[in-house]
């Protein structure tokens, strides 16, 4: 009786393995194929919940385009499928569904974000917003950073701040640029957003540095990782954010309380005056949650990717020469007519930023070269059919646009940085089919007209008062964002 007890038992316990055993089979099996009502594009889904993640996240030191999805592209074509941190995903180097999947926004696609990069960003970001109320808030940042508030007020503060930072740099014996320029453009835009003083920003530009280094990281939320700095240096960004948010409606309400009247409220000259007027009118259409979202999506969108951006061009004029000497003919060209020489000459006007040709063709080089942003996220609200295969619904999109700014069919040698490719082409104010260094349909970047404007007052005064040097560094690596690991230095004199 015990043997048949026992036996009875083993049996049950090789049932149970077995039917577990079966379960996760099938689960693996329901994992590498997805249902679909269609045919799906090729690709792997990875392992089951990591999918491809890993492979997505490793570094690669090269311009090219990132090698996760450089070597898909070699096996499976412009189009295909896999898995990032727990979404299925199809993956777009296509420049037609591209083309699309920018200008059905609201139709077939909507703007979206694996949910580890909405709690990077907060789930009141303005990327999270969707038609009406993501429309808003646009129009309220354009209304302070579009070409009008950059024309009458911006281009002399950040003429100021450029000037200031290159005389200093040029009295020390090193400069790590990438750092340097960091801190230059966050000073300048934590100043113009939410009107922090040096000593305020001070602290508050280190949070956003540990934001920074684990923004495009393995999302492992464990002491240690790349991952966990960033999100306490979110909460930390936050929190300065939230005091300086409380202080400023507190002495709006003073103000008001006491006859000031509306215009008394505005005194700060920031962006933050806006955001205090629309949070507190009757009915406001933007909460607290998201107005800090927003301060802290733009505190991060105008200086992590203008810093890097400048770094690159730096580099990259240092290391073309010919390219250098044609930039500082133009603008050398600029004070000749002005008839003033190089140390006296200030106050740029409006006239010459946008004379400045060949400038802009090197910004328009150095943003493709670099592809700041490696992936435009979006997702299908419907099952959407394109060249025979089927994006089902709720899957997330993701436009690559490495594998568009470097392909060769669109430019000829494509690691070249050759600036005249962009000659006698219409000035690109958004996106397009084969540029989108700047996103790209309803949702490109607001503020890419003041990134512009720093990178043209930056080279402006780099090549007509100073020359340098590099002293190390420079190293670039993909993970898949773009970082300078090992910083760039290089030595800053005043031109003989």
């Amino acid at each position: 009786m015990c043997a048949y007890v026992r036996f009875s038992g083993t049996v049950a316990c090789a049932a149970l393995a077995l039917l577990l055993l079966l379960l996760l089979l099938y689960a693996v099996h329901r994992w590498r194929n997805p249902r679909c009502n269609g045919r799906l594009p090729p690709g792997s889904m990875g392992l089951p919940l990591v999918g491809e993640t890993l492979q997505f996240f490793s570094p690669d030191a090269s311009m090219d385009v990132p090698r996760f999805v450089r070597h898909r592209l070699a096996r499976y074509g412009p189009i295909f499928k896999t898995s990032l941190v727990g979404h299925p995903v199809v993956v777009s180097a296509d420049e037609e569904l591209n083309y699309l999947v920018f200008q059905q926004e609201g139709q077939l696609f909507q703007s979206w974000y694996p949910d580890s990069f909405v709690e990077i960003l907060g789930r009141d970001n303005v990327g999270e917003q969707q038609g009406a109320t993501f429309r808003y808030l646009k129009n309220m940042v354009l209304r302070y950073f579009g070409p009008e508030s950059l024309r009458e007020s911006m281009l002399r503060d950040v003429e100021r701040a450029v000037t200031s930072s290159l005389c200093t740099w040029s009295t020390l014996p090193a400069v790590d640029l990438k750092e340097a320029v960091s801190t230059m453009v966050f000073d300048l835009s934590a100043n113009k957003l939410v009107g922090l003083d040096p000593s305020r920003s001070k602290i508050l530009r280190k949070s956003f540095f540990d934001f920074v280094r684990g923004l495009i990281s393995f999302p492992l939320y464990v002491p240690g990782t790349a991952y966990y700095s960033c999100m306490k240096g979110r909460q930390i960004v936050m929190e300065v954010l939230q005091q300086v948010l409380e202080e400023r409606k507190r002495s709006a309400q003073v103000l008001i309380g006491a006859g000031g009247g509306t215009e008394k409220t505005r005194r700060h000259g920031d962006f933050l005056d806006h955001v205090i007027q629309e949070i507190t009118r009757e009915k406001p259409l933007v909460t607290d949650k998201m107005a800090l979202d927003l301060m802290f999506v733009l505190l991060f969108a105008s200086f992590h990717t203008t810093s890097l951006a400048i770094t690159l061009a730096v580099k990259l004029l240092a290391d073309h020469p010919h390219v250098l000497e044609e930039l500082t003919m133009e603008h050398d060209t600029i004070l000749k007519d002005r008839g003033v020489d190089r140390e006296s000459a200030d106050g740029i006007t409006w006239t010459e930023y946008k004379s400045m040709t060949f400038t802009s063709q090197v910004i328009n080089e150095t943003v493709r070269l670099a592809n700041i942003a490696p992936g435009i996220f979006r997702k299908a609200m419907k099952d959407v059919l394109f060249k025979g295969y089927t994006i089902p619904s709720g899957w997330g999109v993701m436009v690559c646009p490495p594998a568009v700014h470097l392909n060769p069919d669109i430019y000829p040698c494509p690691l070249t940085f050759n600036p005249s490719r962009f000659k006698d082409k219409p000035e690109i104010n958004r996106g397009s089919k084969h540029f989108m260094a700047f996103g790209g349909g309803l949702r490109s970047c607001v503020g890419a007209d003041f990134s512009k404007l720093q990178m043209s007052i930056f080279l402006h005064f780099l090549v007509t008062r100073y020359r340098w040097k590099t002293l190390g560094g420079g190293n670039i690596v993909r993970t898949p964002g773009l970082e300078f690991p090992d910083g760039y230095h290089v030595q800053i004199r005043h031109r003989d």
